[in-house]
């Protein structure tokens, strides 16, 4: 189930439902999207842009990671030697729960954005998150970008009693520095 068109692009082994175009792209993300803008004589995957969905359901107050395409510990893996900007769009909705504050239906998003570093071992993460709309009792609600060794994900803090589905459409920026 997976799509290339263009030149000298590579899916990874085991990865399904990825599209791959362009010039020496790479997927390694499963129901992924990357556009290769690479000169013939560039490693695979050195620019490229990268388009991923995240999800997660919180039931209550504490950070929980969201998971590629919602599937329990799946993430998007940085390459070594590599810098990206990731600028995720961001929305929740309580859909159930117990909590005497708000009601089914409160709703918040966000958009998360930043810069990752992966220099070998080392891992730098600079962001910012700005909120959008929002509507009801959402204040504890937060979303985070972060990494996690060399998995980057989206946190996800939610509110005691309250099952919230939240889902993140998310664009990568990435850039293999050979650093």
């Amino acid at each position: 189930n997976n799509i290339i068109t263009g030149t000298n692009n590579y899916i990874n082994s085991g990865t399904n439902n990825a599209c791959v175009y362009g010039r020496l792209g790479e997927s390694t993300a499963e129901n992924s999207i990357v556009l290769g803008g690479n000169a013939p004589a560039d490693i695979l995957g050195k620019r490229q842009s990268i388009h991923l969905l995240y999800g997660i359901t919180t039931g209550d107050n504490t950070t929980n990671h969201s998971f590629l395409n919602n599937i329990t510990n799946s993430y998007f893996q940085a390459p070594e030697n590599t810098i990206f900007y990731f600028h995720a769009e961001i929305v929740a909705v309580r859909v159930g729960g117990l909590s005497e504050e708000g009601e089914v239906g409160d709703f918040a998003s966000w958009v998360e954005r930043g810069v990752v570093l992966r220099n070998g071992e080392t891992t730098t993460v600079s962001r910012e998150r700005d909120a959008i709309k929002n509507s009801g009792a959402v204040e504890a609600w937060t979303p985070k970008g972060v990494m996690s060794g060399s998995n980057f994900t989206i946190t996800c803090q939610g509110d005691r009693f309250m099952t919230i589905d939240w889902c993140s459409n998310i664009r990568i920026t990435q850039l293999k520095t050979g650093l």
